[in-house]
This record gives structure tokens, C-alpha cells and sequence, in this order.
């Protein structure tokens, strides 16, 4: 079964998906953009195509579309039974035209989250585009339930729900969790919310003297955020570290007692689900998918919108945070495995692909 990767490139989300497809179906993989060095153990040279272009992902990717009679001769060359789309309103509306060019194959789709549910309410057109694609999708994977009725509303046929979970289970080596240590690596970005994740922290900081945050990653907020910091006077118990590689992230993972994620739009995160794997207590937004995971007050704490953090709360969480932990553990272990998933997500397409055989 010939499958061709439709995404950038040059993001380690789409480069996951190729290492984990790649023993399963003849891979082949076009990018909006070039591809990261590690997509050369996944899929050979010849079987790649970079349009190195500059899509805007929120929509509007007149740049993208531009390399469409380029990417659908292609894709005839090759014949393929599957073009599977990554971010639905710019590769997707990439796959979908481009069987208007002449290419035939069945079209599944991968959403990530703000293609679903912030970039189609930005504008009508991408409304209606989104639901094209949608439609056309013989197959769509969403990371969370409540995606999924979104995706079902806009005219989705099949949705398969699983996290983009984890390659793996980390291993518990025995490090000792710092329980007042928090930990924050969602991007510093206006959706993901940086300076409520500092404002809850502060307000919890200020009877808790040995309180400390990481703030990992980085963003056009990057410096408002170190003077935030400064002016409610956190500036030595707030540490920035910008982008962390995987090893020093996962160092802090296992140290931290607490981890936070505030955004005002998410679906299920994979920075949540490794911080569930790590036995970190997650405080999160009040947002539906965040529910999916996590039971306030029980294996971690959901903030509304005008909820202050406080001592008690945490304290209440850390009189059983060695339980916590273990069934958060636990929890990832059965529902988060990406390669089950995986092997699900390839058994129903080669279903497919057999029922729509002459």
C-alpha cells in the first residue's frame, strides 16, 4: 500500500509519523517545506519532495497552493492509494486540489488541533475549505474526543481518535521528585498563554518561598514574559532555558513535581502526556480536551478561566502525589502508546483500500 506524507517537513511531529509508517506501507513523504535530517533513515531521496515554500499555517497559504501543478505531477508519477494530509487547512486543501489535477488516490487526514479548532474560525473561506477537506477524507484522525465532534459537525466521515501519544514509556530510574519545582514547555506564544502560567505561579510563589518555575521553549513573547517575571520580583526563582533538547527536558520532567499548561486553545498535547508519563501533577486549562485527561482535584487540577492557583489546592494533590503519579503512569501506558495506535490507524486503511478495489 503506496502512502504519501503530506506536511512539513521540517517538523519532528511529521518526522514521528514517517519513523512509525515506515515498516508499515511504502512511504513517501512531500513537504511544504525541505525535511530534517532524520527523514533520511525513514525514506529514500527519490521518494521525497520539498516544495520549499513558506506556508502560513493559520491559513491563506496562497505560497503553498502556488506549488500545486508541481506537487500533483508528482504524485501522478508515483500513483499513490493514499495521500495523507497534516494540518488540514494548508496540506490538506494541498491533497484535496490536487486530485482535481488528476491524481487518484483516497485522501485521509491528520488534524492537529488548531486546524480544527481556532484557524477555521478566523475567516469563512477557511471555514468552508476545512470542510471540504473534511469531506473528502475517506479516513480523519483526531488526538482527542471533543476534536472529533468538532471534525463530525463540519461533514468528517470516519474519525479514528488516539493521542499522538509516546514512541515509549520513560523508564522510572528512581529520581527523587523536587516538590517544589514546576515545570512550563508549551510555546511562548499568545494561544498557549505564558504569562497566565507566571501569573499562577507567582500567586502560589508568594507563601512558598522554595517554590521555582522552568520555563522551557521559546516565542515572540519570549521577552515580555522575563520582565514580567522581574516586576512581580521572580526573577531568581524563574528560570527561562529557551528550546531544551530532548535529553536536558526529559531530566527536568523527572524532577518536577508540578508541570503547567495554560493555553486558551488545545487539544491533547504531547507535552501533557509526557509529563503524565514522567509522573508530573498537571495543572491545566479549563478546556475539553484537557477533561480527557485529567479528573480536577483527583489525578491533577483543571483551572476556569478566573480560578487563582493556590497552596492548598496543591497540597491537597501532594498528600497522594506518589498515586498520582503512578496511575498517570499507568493511564499513558494503556491509552498513549503511539504504536499501537499506529497499527490500528494502518489496518483500517489497508481495510479501505480493499473495499474500494474493483
Amino acid at each position: 500500500m503506496r502512502l504519501v506524507l503530506i506536511g512539513d517537513g521540517e517538523s519532528p511531529h511529521l518526522l514521528k509519523w514517517a519513523r512509525a509508517l515506515q515498516s508499515r506501507v511504502d512511504l513517501w513523504a512531500l513537504s511544504s517545506r525541505g525535511f530534517l535530517p532524520g527523514f533520511d533513515a525513514c525514506i529514500p531521496t527519490a521518494q521525497r519532495l520539498a516544495l520549499q515554500s513558506a506556508p502560513r499555517f493559520e491559513g491563506g497559504n496562497v505560497a503553498l497552493l502556488r506549488h500545486l501543478p508541481r506537487a500533483a505531477a508528482w504524485l501522478r508519477r508515483i500513483q499513490p492509494d493514499w495521500l495523507h494530509a497534516h494540518y488540514l487547512t494548508s496540506h490538506g486543501t494541498l491533497a484535496w486540489l490536487s486530485r482535481h489535477l488528476g491524481v487518484r488516490a483516497q485522501l485521509c487526514g491528520s488534524a492537529w488541533g488548531s486546524d480544527i479548532l481556532v484557524t477555521p474560525l478566523r475567516s469563512r473561506v477557511v471555514a468552508a475549505v476545512t470542510q471540504r477537506v473534511l469531506r473528502a477524507c475517506t479516513l480523519t484522525t483526531s488526538d482527542s474526543r471533543h476534536m472529533a465532534q468538532r471534525m463530525y459537525e463540519w461533514g468528517a466521515r470516519e474519525v479514528m481518535v488516539f493521542p499522538f501519544g509516546l514512541d515509549a514509556l520513560p523508564a522510572d530510574d528512581g529520581t527523587p521528585k523536587d516538590d517544589a519545582l514546576f515545570f512550563a514547555n508549551r510555546g511562548l506564544e499568545p494561544i498557549y498563554a505564558p504569562q497566565r502560567v507566571l501569573q499562577a505561579f507567582a500567586a502560589v510563589a508568594q507563601d512558598w518561598p522554595q517554590a521555582r518555575l522552568v520555563v522551557a521553549h521559546d516565542g515572540s513573547l519570549a521577552a515580555a514574559l522575563r520582565e514580567q517575571a522581574r516586576a512581580a520580583g521572580l526573577s531568581d526563582r524563574v528560570q527561562f532555558t529557551g528550546r531544551l533538547a530532548p535529553e536536558a527536558q526529559a531530566d527536568v520532567y523527572r524532577r518536577a513535581r508540578w508541570y503547567i499548561s495554560l493555553p486558551h486553545s488545545d487539544s491533547v498535547s504531547v507535552s501533557v502526556l509526557e509529563a503524565l508519563a514522567h509522573g508530573c501533577i498537571p495543572i491545566l486549562s479549563d478546556l475539553p480536551a484537557n477533561h480527557e485527561l485529567v479528573n480536577s482535584a483527583v489525578n491533577g487540577l483543571i483551572l476556569a478561566a478566573d480560578e487563582q492557583l493556590t497552596r492548598a489546592s496543591l497540597d491537597a494533590l501532594q498528600a497522594r502525589s506518589n498515586d498520582i503519579a503512578r496511575d498517570n503512569r499507568d493511564w499513558v501506558r494503556r491509552h498513549a502508546l503511539f504504536e499501537p495506535s499506529v497499527d490500528a490507524f494502518v489496518a483500517r486503511l489497508k481495510q479501505l483500500t480493499a473495499e474500494a478495489s474493483p
